[in-house]
């Protein structure tokens, strides 16, 4: 019998504390009793059951029907707590549809997230416009809780679910020149405010990048939902990338593009300030930023009497699991 004994820093699915566990404990300890509305649609009613109270717009039929194979067995850091859905679904910055932190959830209904389609190219056997369902077919979806940390110093822990980014990567057939992944995210003008206001002088459609290596580590997501539900779209409807190591700002949103590259790619936040947001941009806490140190963090929720500071762990404390990646690299400069 194989025995998989998780990695440092995490527990099992069944010593999590989810959402639900805001709610009521006991329900989660002793199963719920599902509605008649939802009895009739058991891969539905399983992720309500886990994480009761949450809301997101109609589930295409193509995910609906993936949640009924969806691989619940996540595991979530140690001693940590998800973060409720009401403060990752509201605080959040996605700059196309405005500057703040609640204007994404304010806004972001605009965004026509159906159909989708996504443009695969470059350096690869399989070029083509695919539909989102197309990307997502051969795949199982998989529940994956994160830590997120933002590089403005806060942070979450999000159940998301998806699959393995190394999975599209094998459908794409890369030739062994492409080094590179360039991702970029819708630019539609009309349906994202944020990109007609002109905020920070940012040259849309925004544009992220990953080498290799570390876009073929199984701890790389495409994920297509969080909470048990499709994304909202302040979250990166309908397709977002997830890498935990990294700060947040890696984890592209509203993915159009996905491009196979022989040179590493400029991306947005690099191109702008490139004193400030690196390329690799690993969570490092004796790495600061040059306006504020990265060595502690503010857990989401929090408030003005407990701020819920906590200390920062290299690579988001997956360190075990990614370091090798850059065990060559000084981390002060590739940053």
């Amino acid at each position: 019998m194989l025995i998989k004994i998780p990695a440092s820093g995490e527990c099992r699915e069944s010593e999590v504390t989810t959402e639900a566990a805001y709610l009521s404990r006991r329900q989660i300890l002793g199963g719920v009793m599902l509605s008649g509305a939802a009895a009739g649609l058991p891969a539905l009613a399983k992720a309500s059951e886990r994480y009761p109270g949450v809301t997101s717009a109609p589930a295409p039929k193509w995910f609906a029907d993936k949640l009924a194979s969806a691989r619940w067995q996540a595991v979530v850091p140690d001693g940590e707590a998800i973060t409720p859905f009401a403060d990752a679904s509201q605080y959040n910055n996605f700059y196309e549809f405005g500057p703040n932190k609640g204007d994404p959830a304010r806004h972001a209904s605009t965004l026509k997230v159906e159909p989708w389609s996504v443009l695969i190219d470059g350096e690869v056997d399989q070029p083509g416009r695919y539909a989102l369902e197309e990307l997502c077919s051969e795949s199982r979806l998989q529940e994956r809780i994160y830590r997120l940390r933002c590089v403005e110093a806060w942070s979450m822990v999000i159940p998301w679910l998806g699959f393995p980014l190394a999975d599209l990567i094998r459908k794409a057939q890369p030739h062994s020149s492409a080094k590179f992944i360039r991702f970029e995210t819708a630019y539609r003008s009309e349906e994202m405010r944020g990109t007609r206001s002109g905020f920070g002088l940012i040259d849309w459609p925004y544009i992220e990048g990953l080498r290799m290596d570390e876009a073929m580590h199984p701890l790389t997501l495409l994920a297509v939902g969080m909470y048990g539900r499709t994304l909202p779209n302040q979250n990166g409807a309908p397709l977002r990338l997830v890498v935990p190591w990294k700060y947040g700002f890696k984890s592209i949103k509203s993915i159009v593009r996905i491009s196979f590259v022989r040179e590493q790619p400029i991306t947005t936040w690099q191109s702008m300030a490139p004193q400030e947001y690196g390329f690799y941009a690993n969570v490092n806490p004796k790495v600061s930023h040059p306006r504020w140190s990265q060595a502690r963090e503010r857990r989401l929720p929090g408030s003005l009497f407990s701020t819920n500071l906590r200390d920062t762990q290299l690579f988001n404390g997956y360190a075990e699991q990614v370091a090798g990646l850059y065990s060559s690299m000084d981390l002060s400069k590739d940053y």
